[in-house]
């Protein structure tokens, strides 16, 4: 009782002038009753605490305090400028826990109607555009969800969940001289269907897609199976039946051929939800008494009991149902978890996959065991390819794998030829063993007795093939810790052709990068490297497309490529003074055999610093360019930002880059230094050479996302004038090796020291990025704000604890920054805890939260399911912040998860980073406020924990916000109450 009087008595102190009588206290039960709603969805948390030296320096600075509603014109630096009665409405609800929004011009830009999606038919003579909405309302994350075997479904739908859909579809045909016709606009479905997967049929005569409703009725508000005549536009849908509904937590549906699709169907007889029982028939039990190594990565929403195990099963078993256009079904196969369908290129099989049990406890259901099997397409068991076993024991060593077959699919140039990947190591990348990977191939149906057919051996980890036809493919092989390349060609129908290298080289070596093989649609659906020809030339030529990086910024190419000679013309290249184009599709591949160089047609796509992409048809001969798209602005409002791409060096020589942005109409010269958000995510390289390469273009369009740092430019109104922000690809370079020869093993070994520097490597890459911004005159040194999503996030709080002379404050999203809570490796650390304790430990800001003196704001997803980063990583560093006095303020957003969706939660996002800007950055004009530096001295002096205690109350349908700020409420002695 005395405790929550003593609540009572400092909130009532707080929020009244100096000379107003406190009212009476409230009875005992309202008191309580703030106490017991404080945990319910959508709560609030806020912990505010202050220490002062004496009882006469806490009244001597009763004066001046206010309570955190007040305005920021009213509280610039912690002190009142104001009356506290002219406090917003609108920030007393948001420090209550409110929703809240940014301001207009900020708003603005984030609910502008996203552009449609394009999609082009297989004749490449339409193009479909898929409507698409704003930002979808929080109550659709509210929707109940199940987290199974690393996955979220949606019950009601029987999807996973929080998909996001097209809200309609426009068709428009291409003519001949490159000008759209008219739109025509699928219709018949119901009015306000979700549309999800959109697909063409193998002739481009139907559409096929899923619609669903929002329906209370939860049979209704199922996925069907919808197709659309695409000269009608008309709709309706493919099964008769109105109780034939789509699976669609793996795989959903396939044309088999132009007139039948082959449907993932929930089960008929599926029967009733399983009942979890009220009381357990067992404890829970994991053994290990074979003791088998078995290392993992911190998964999520994994399967706990057998309980969870029949609800995966229930929601995640389908029955293939084959259906034609003209209504007839067949059900084919028994029901199963099928997780992928795959027709063969000539329609006569189907490659099935299905996981079955015994599943797992600690991995999720990509790792759970496997079956493949080759099926007729009207579902006769043809053989089974494998049947893999649960793989908890992969190793956590990057370019680790499975071991067995993996990667089976058909070859894309024959009509039903198989083809997959072998491992020689076990699957463990620390295995020394020549050759690594072995690439088999065999028929859908091979003869009696036939083994499968050795294509090639390979020393580093398997990365795919490209298709051509028997005389040519292209065969991809990689090592993550060397970072090497290689690309082979093979002639697979030629046993006397010896395979060959044509590339060799460094993935971070993005300025020897030849480009990639552009593929052409076959008219069985599946794609093939296009083989050119040029006249009077009997040379095999492709056509390699590339991003063209350079010194001074990435120019796109197009270039002829003699596969024999290796030798190369370059056809086309993007206008690098102005516009940044890239080669987008070939849009002559509908014609059969090879494609003439003069006739080929290719979508372009174009932008600019100022202008958005528009996409044109670049037609040869003549090389004329006719635009197809004509898509507005999408904030105007930032239709003349200054973007510059910059160069700087860090002190130990490392060239960097970064990208900095400048708001509209600004001059350095009139309108003098600007504060600074530098936002940024660590890149992690293995030489010097590879993190002083220029990466992006300069004049690629400045894309704005609902949550992007660039929104700060629009920023011009009042309290708040322009920001700058700086987007810097951080170079923390783990490891230098400049003798790419060195053996394997040699490299490994060294490899292990990387992450030792990090610290040391970050702070000198932020303290170069800073002096340059200040050197240019366009950022002011007391007020650079630094920021970071993720592996940002940790970026963000190592810079604060280590760094903290170079920025006012903080943001922190959705990061982890404890290590220990992922002791089996995280990003590019592959070791685990125990074999570097030193390196997990120092790379955490956890462990030096009592270093960080700067404000710092945390956000986080209460629904993150991203491996390494849990919720709680913010919730103990706030706590560990809070502990050591630290100005900190953490936002929980209810349903969100590791990136944000919701339209409530991103403009709160938007409002509380606009807020802390604000207050931290944009008002403060000399680096930490002679406040926090007394305070720094008072913290720990004079006053026991049990002198303070914390003020709990409940939002009631906000975000969850816990705050401990200086400038806020303040905890006082109890000798004063």
């Amino acid at each position: 009782m005395m405790r929550l009087n003593k609540v009572y008595h400092r909130l009532t102190l707080l929020s009244l002038t100096p000379s107003s009588p406190p009212p009476p206290p409230p009875p005992l039960t309202s008191s309580l009753s703030r106490f017991s709603s404080a945990r319910t969805p959508g709560h609030l948390r806020i912990h505010h605490f202050k220490r002062f030296k004496s009882i006469s320096t806490m009244i001597s600075r009763l004066p001046n305090l206010v309570p955190l509603n007040t305005t920021a014109a009213e509280n610039v630096g912690g002190r009142s400028h104001g009356s506290v009665s002219s406090a917003s409405t609108e920030d007393e609800e948001a420090l209550a826990g409110k929703y809240q929004l940014p301001p207009p011009e900020i708003k603005d830009i984030v609910d502008a109607p996203p552009l449609p999606a394009l999609s082009f038919s297989p004749q490449r003579d339409k193009i479909l555009f898929l409507k698409r909405r704003s930002l979808p309302p929080l109550a659709e994350l509210a929707r109940p969800e199940e987290k199974l075997a690393g996955m979220r479904i949606d019950g009601k739908f029987n999807t996973r969940s929080r998909m996001s859909f097209y809200t309609g579809i426009g068709i428009h045909q291409l003519m001949p001289d490159g000008v759209l016709g008219p739109e025509r606009e699928i219709y018949g479905y119901p009015d306000g269907a979700k549309i999800n997967f959109v697909n063409w049929s193998l002739d481009g005569r139907h559409l096929a897609f899923s619609i669903r409703g929002d329906d209370e009725d939860n049979s209704s508000s199922k996925l069907r199976v919808w197709v659309a005549n695409v000269e009608t536009g008309k709709a309706q849908p493919l099964f008769q039946s109105p109780n034939v509904y789509l699976n669609a937590i793996f795989d959903n549906y396939v044309w088999v051929d132009n007139t039948s699709l082959l449907v993932c169907a929930i089960p008929s007889s599926r029967g009733d939800l399983p009942k979890k029982p009220l009381v357990p028939s067992g404890p829970k039990i994991q053994s290990n008494e074979q003791k088998n190594v078995v290392q993992v990565r911190t998964f999520q929403d994994l399967l706990k009991d057998e309980y969870d195990e029949d609800l995966f099963d229930y929601y995640a078993t389908s029955q293939l149902v084959l259906a034609s256009l003209d209504g007839t079904t067949k059900e084919i196969g028994h029901p199963a978890v099928y997780t992928s369908l795959d027709p063969s290129p000539d329609h006569k099989y189907l490659l099935v996959s299905s996981i079955h049990r015994p599943y797992s406890f600690i991995v999720p259901c990509g790792r759970f065991p496997k079956k493949v099997e080759v099926w007729t397409t009207d579902g006769k068991f043809v053989r089974e390819v494998c049947d893999l076993p649960l793989a908890e024991d992969i190793p956590i060593a990057f370019s680790s794998v499975r071991k067995g077959m993996r990667s089976i699919n058909w070859r894309a140039d024959k009509p039903s030829t198989l083809y997959w990947a072998e491992t020689q190591d076990g699957g463990d990348a620390k295995v020394e063993v020549s050759p690594r990977d072995i690439i088999y191939m065999q028929p859908a149906e091979p003869l009696e007795g036939e083994q499968p057919e050795i294509l090639h051996k390979l020393d580093l980890r398997y990365g795919g093939i490209s298709w051509c036809d028997d005389s040519l493919a292209l065969v991809y092989e990689s090592w993550y810790k060397t970072r090497r390349t290689r690309t082979w060609v093979i002639s697979p129908g030629s046993k006397d052709v010896s395979p060959r290298i044509l590339f060799d080289r460094s993935s971070e070596d993005v300025y020897s990068d030849p480009g990639s093989p552009m593929l052409r649609r076959t008219p069985d659906g599946t794609y093939v490297i296009a083989k050119i020809k040029k006249e009077n030339d009997e040379g095999t030529y492709v056509l390699l497309n590339g991003s063209g990086a350079t010194s001074e910024g990435n120019v796109p190419f197009l270039d002829l490529f003699d596969i024999n000679a290796g030798s190369k013309e370059r056809i086309w290249e993007s206008d690098k003074e102005r516009y940044y184009e890239t080669v987008v599709a070939l849009m002559s591949d509908y014609e059969e055999g090879d494609l003439l160089l003069n006739q080929l047609k290719l979508l372009i796509s174009k932008e600019s610093k100022t202008e958005n992409t528009q996409y044109s048809i670049h037609k040869w001969p003549e090389k004329k360019l006719c635009q197809i798209t004509n898509f507005p602005h999408p904030y105007p409002q930032l239709a003349s930002l200054q973007k510059e791409m910059i160069k700087y060096q860090r002190k130990d020589g490392v060239q960097l880059t970064a990208t900095l942005y400048l708001p509209p109409g600004y001059d350095p010269s009139k309108d003098g230094p600007l504060p600074c958000l530098v936002w940024s995510y660590p890149g992690e390289f293995k030489s010097k050479d590879a993190a002083g390469q220029v990466r992006g273009s300069p004049n690629e369009f400045a894309g704005i996302g609902p949550t992007s740092a660039l929104l700060w430019l629009a920023r011009r109104h009042g309290f708040f004038p322009s920001f700058l922000v700086t987007i810097c690809y951080v170079a923390c370079s783990l490891f230098y090796l400049d003798q790419q020869s060195l053996l394997l093993v040699r490299v490994t070994r060294r490899q292990m020291t990387g992450n030792r520097k990090y610290v040391e490597q970050l702070v000198a890459s932020a303290e170069a990025a800073v002096e340059e911004v200040i050197r240019r005159g366009v950022a002011h040194p007391s007020k650079i704000a630094v920021g970071g999503h993720s592996y940002g996030a940790f970026m963000t709080a190592n810079l604060l604890a280590h760094a903290p002379h170079l920025f006012c404050c903080g943001i922190a999203r959705s990061g982890a920054y404890n290590r220990t809570l992922t002791p089996f490796g995280f990003q590019n650390e592959d070791r685990t805890l125990w074999e570097a304790m030193t390196t997990y430990v120092e790379m955490s800001p956890f462990m030096s939260a009592n270093k960080i003196k700067k404000p710092i704001l945390l956000i986080h997803g209460e629904e993150d399911n991203n491996s390494g980063t849990l919720t709680m990583q913010s919730d103990r560093f706030f706590n560990a912040l809070k502990g050591h006095g630290a100005l900190s303020r953490l936002v929980i957003l209810p349903f969100e998860s590791h990136g944000y969706a919701a339209r409530e939660s991103i403009m709160h996002v938007l409002w509380e980073t606009d807020r802390w800007l604000q207050k931290h950055c944009v008002t403060n004009s000399s680096g930490e406020s002679a406040e926090l530096e007394a305070c720094k001295d008072e913290v720990g002096k004079g006053i026991t924990d049990s002198d303070n205690q914390a003020v709990v109350g409940s939002g009631g349908g906000g975000p969850e916000v816990a705050d401990f700020e200086h400038e806020g409420f303040y905890s006082l002695p109890r000798s004063l109450l």
